[in-house]
């Protein structure tokens, strides 16, 4: 007897058990009777015991078989299920995704992946909006966007690809002439320019290695919709600010930003690609969201 589980026969027992009849079970898998029969036989040879008991006008499960129904009846769903999402996947990606990004990531971390996604999937087109702003993806019809929070939104499906650091920074000038900080509080009397469309609210919420918080307003002459707006007055001595990671590291590696407060943390959220639950199933959203898990989830811009 061979070791291969005989999933033929297991797959046409499972379907007569469903239908009730060796003649609807082959009507609905597009075999023969003759073929259902002889296969229920064998795996009943193989088995060692009777699955039906079989009349002239009925058909019934025997004790025996209706123990092995519900396992028999699992194993053909589930090949049903990895033949389907082969198929899907055999599938070449086509048509247009909607994708949401904001503005800053998307120039500096996304666009350079352009290309090598117009190579890989030739017949895929992204219409791509940048914007700091949160869109409602249901609402204005997008297929999917690249969010960075601290929480996504629940009624959204999301997958988290990284983890995102929140750094207080300043230049090295401003603090030539203002002296470091050396607490969260001491920030209400310093000029700090802030970001209109951070996800909880205008306050800095820091918190030290201790668990200690500290809750600070910032205050300053300059507010933005985009935080590469932040960096000629910070570069030029004027402020502090809080920027992103993937902002900042390139400022901080050659020193002309310096991270304040190292031993207070500020808010540490993450890059998710999110979708409407009714749309993550298709082809196209989720080649792309496998190809941003690829190429964001161990990113450049990390700073030690």
């Amino acid at each position: 007897m061979s070791k291969l589980p005989d999933f033929e026969g297991l797959a046409m027992f499972a379907k007569v058990a469903e239908e009730g009849s060796f003649a609807a079970a082959a009507r609905v898998m597009s075999v023969s009777v003759p073929t259902v029969s002889r296969s229920v036989a064998r795996l009943e040879e193989r088995l060692g015991g009777r699955l039906f008991n079989r009349t002239s006008r009925q058909l019934a499960l025997t004790e025996f078989g209706a123990s092995m129904a519900a396992k028999a009846g699992e194993i053909y769903r589930q090949a049903e299920e990895v033949e389907s999402e082969a198929q899907e996947l055999a599938i070449q990606p086509r048509g247009q995704v909607r994708l949401a990004i904001p503005m800053s990531f998307g120039l500096r971390w996304v666009a350079p992946l352009m290309p090598e996604l117009m190579r890989r999937y030739p017949e895929l087109s992204i219409d791509l909006h940048l914007s700091d702003a949160s869109v409602d993806l249901i609402a204005d019809g997008f297929d999917a966007a690249l969010r960075i929070a601290v929480l996504p939104d629940s009624s959204l499906v999301a997958r988290r690809l990284c983890a995102v650091t929140q750094y207080l920074v300043a230049s090295p000038g401003y603090l030539e002439a203002h002296g470091w900080p050396k607490h969260p509080r001491e920030l209400a009397a310093r000029s700090c320019l802030s970001y209109a469309y951070r996800a909880r609210s205008q306050v800095w919420r820091f918190t030290h290695e201790n668990g200690v918080e500290e809750d600070v307003v910032p205050s300053g002459q300059l507010r933005v919709t985009n935080s590469d707006a932040l960096l000629p007055a910070l570069l030029e001595g004027l402020a502090i600010a809080e920027l992103p990671e993937f902002i900042a590291s390139e400022y901080l590696a050659d020193g002309r930003l310096v991270v304040l407060l190292p031993e207070w943390s500020m808010a540490r959220g993450g890059l998710y690609f999110v979708t409407p639950s009714a749309r993550t199933r298709s082809v196209k959203i989720k080649a792309l969201s496998d190809f941003f898990a690829e190429h964001l989830s161990e990113p450049e811009w990390r700073w030690s």
